[in-house]
């Protein structure tokens, strides 16, 4: 409860300088352009990509103020059907009882697939291992392979890292790998599993564990670590563009921002901008895949 309050009251505290700046230009009665402020919460996974497209976009519409947050896609989610966010980005489609929660509560998701994301696993650069399956993914994360030496590679207890339960990631991965899809299946990660905070978490304790295992969005790769080949039989794919795009990586998703019914005014202004080849571009330049300009919604 504490820890609750006191995320409040940070996020209170870094909202004070957007709305000072709000207060300020709102006199300037000489602007004619659009003026406002847009809340976006949600996918650690989205979020360096939607702070790159807020900057652009406030270089474009000075008079409108974005502020991005993290905390996972459950929080982004969670934060539309209660009201507190405009937009919420999300690494995962909306659950069926939470759209029927949202609707008991006044609030029509809209749903709006922004770009395409490759699930990377990711280990030590110094592990030899190149490639894995998805059965082989399973039997890891399940905890039924704990030993590296099992799949060829040095000696050394395997240890997996996974997000935590609120983040839109761990929830894709689980139901790819974890239950392979298998809606019947009830199987969890192995208790052994470490729960990070943030992606970026997770790349640090890769690169200071050399048993570690992990995933996260592409857009998190660096060469601080190495990204392994996916694949299912004898197909192995690394998580790029080409691949991802090519739809030859098995681990791709869509990237997803939900608004309350249709957006209207400075929020429908951003959801255009993301559509716009400039807005594309962010996500680009953050290391996840554009979509096609043929399959951007058309404007009203």
């Amino acid at each position: 409860m504490l820890n609750m309050q006191r995320k409040k009251i940070v996020d209170a505290l870094l909202l004070l300088p957007l709305l000072f700046l709000l207060s300020c230009v709102s006199s300037d009665e000489s602007y004619e352009g659009p003026r406002g402020f847009i809340q976006i919460k949600g996918s650690d996974t989205m979020v360096n990509a939607a702070q790159k497209l807020a900057e652009d976009f406030m270089k474009d519409y000075p008079y409108v103020f974005v502020a991005v947050t993290g905390g996972g896609s459950g929080v982004g989610i969670a934060s539309l059907i209660n009201g507190t966010c405009d937009i919420a980005i999300a690494s995962r489609k909306m659950r069926d009882e939470e759209i029927e929660i949202a609707k008991k509560r006044g609030v029509e998701p809209k749903e709006f697939v922004v770009a395409y994301d490759g699930v990377a696993v990711i280990v030590n650069k110094n592990n030899p291992i190149d490639s894995l399956t998805i059965e082989q993914l399973h039997d890891i994360f399940t905890g039924k392979i704990t030993d590296w030496k099992e799949l060829g590679g040095k000696e050394g207890k395997v240890v997996t890292l996974s997000r935590e339960v609120s983040s839109g990631t761990h929830m894709y991965f689980k139901e790819k790998v974890i239950r392979r899809e298998d809606k019947n299946s009830r199987e969890e990660f192995s208790p052994q599993t470490l729960l990070l905070s943030s992606s970026q978490a997770i790349v640090e304790e890769v690169v200071s564990n050399e048993n570690a295992i992990g995933y996260l969005g592409m857009g998190y790769v660096s060469e601080r670590v190495k990204a392994i080949k996916v694949g299912v039989g004898d197909s192995f794919y690394p998580p790029s563009v080409e691949y991802v795009s090519g739809g030859k990586y098995i681990l791709s998703r869509p990237l997803q921002m939900y608004t309350n019914g249709v957006p209207k005014g400075v929020v429908k202004l951003f959801i255009d901008y993301v559509y716009s080849p400039e807005g594309q571009r962010a996500f680009q330049e953050t290391g996840f895949v554009p979509i096609s300009q043929e399959n951007a919604p058309e404007k009203d």
